[in-house]
């Protein structure tokens, strides 16, 4: 699914260089590196502030923690997620309320958004699912509408564009505060663990280093409660490395992406992810829809024994997971994440993939269905 050996071999020398500089400089934590990084990163996103952590799932607990809410507030996300968007709301005591998706675009479905707010209700978690913005322009004027706050779960779609109105921007710039994730898969992966969050916002970025430094400012003082969530030295010289080559990775993605368009298009049991028009794609995941889970099951096994790999993202929604039955409510309409769920199929995509393998994994794709 994903070949981070090839893309290692490609950099060699400059992360080798980065590395080796960590360890002469025995600077393992803190060291000038995060700071060169997060200098960098900001830059590159255009953000005011960019706080690095340890992973993408604090970002999205000290995001949350930053706003200071209270237990029982409700906080919207959608019901076609990673499990960490929902587990951090759950651990912190608030109540997550679960919003059906869009079918096209496996995004949070806007038009029920509104219809899940009430009094409780004090944030949204947008999640631009598998590379693509969710439409922050309208997500924006709900948050204005009814006074909430919006946190961009961006751990598959750093380095998206996203333009509409008088709006535009890159992904996670464009509510009150960004976060991603640095796992060794994503578009930009370290070697480990490793987690960002940004903002716009000087009053939160303080808060977010606070909490995220143990509720410190100043060595020793604790003015609040927080948590211990760095990114080590190592992972972000590695990271300041592959930033150099975010756009280019992602270029490479959207190459794939459309030869996988342009080969399937005429397959009318497969359909092609929707790109939508404001918001360019980087294909954290191509993910296909298939008619229905016995022929996705059947394909994805069919692709197996031909060495072909495929992912399920994600065969079970949050309202059916075990540990978050109960926060489905009864009168939300959730059909379309349990529908995906059962006939989404993810195809190899990463920077390395060439012709060959991508008409292999095409011509199999024909012939199951021929």
């Amino acid at each position: 699914m994903v070949d981070l050996h090839a893309q290692y071999q490609n950099i060699k020398s400059e992360v080798d260089n980065a590395i080796q500089g960590v360890i002469d400089s025995t600077a393992f934590i803190n060291g000038p590196q995060v700071k060169d990084f997060a200098d960098n990163l900001s830059e590159y996103l255009s953000a005011e502030h960019a706080i690095p952590c340890a992973n993408g799932t604090d970002a999205l607990q000290i995001a949350l923690m930053a706003l200071d809410l209270k237990p029982g507030d409700e906080v919207i996300t959608p019901d076609f997620t990673f499990i960490s968007t929902v587990e951090v709301v759950k651990l912190l005591g608030l109540k997550p309320v679960l919003v059906d998706v869009d079918k096209d675009t496996f995004l949070i479905n806007i038009q029920k958004i509104e219809n899940a707010i009430t009094k409780k209700t004090k944030a949204i978690v947008p999640v631009h699912l598998f590379g693509q913005c969710v439409d922050m322009y309208e997500i924006n004027a709900l948050a204005e509408k009814y006074g909430l706050a919006v946190i961009e779960d961006t751990a598959q779609a750093i380095g998206s564009d996203f333009s509409r109105g008088d709006l535009s921007g890159k992904a996670g710039t464009l509510g009150d505060i960004g976060c991603t994730s640095f796992f060794p898969s994503k578009n930009l992966g370290c070697f480990g663990d490793g987690g960002a969050i940004y903002t716009n916002n000087a009053d939160l970025a303080g808060k977010i280093k606070s909490i995220a430094n143990h509720g410190s400012e100043k060595k020793y003082y604790h003015s609040e409660v927080g948590v211990n969530s760095r990114l080590d030295t190592l992972q972000a010289a590695i990271l300041d490395v592959k930033l150099k080559y975010l756009d280019e990775y992602n270029r490479r993605r959207r190459w794939a992406a459309d030869y996988y368009d342009k080969m399937l298009a005429n397959i009318n049991e497969v359909k092609v992810p929707l790109r939508t028009a404001y918001s360019t794609h980087i294909f954290h995941q191509y993910t296909i829809t298939l008619q229905n889970k016995e022929i996705r099951d059947t394909l994805k096994q069919y692709l197996k024994e031909r060495a072909i790999p495929s992912m399920i993202y994600y065969p079970v929604p949050m309202h059916l997971q075990e540990a978050y039955m109960d926060e489905k409510n009864e009168q939300t309409e959730l059909a379309v994440s349990k529908q995906l769920a059962e006939t989404v199929l993810s195809l190899p995509m990463h920077t390395e993939l060439d012709v060959e393998q991508l008409a292999y994994i095409t011509e199999a794709i024909h012939e199951f269905f021929n």
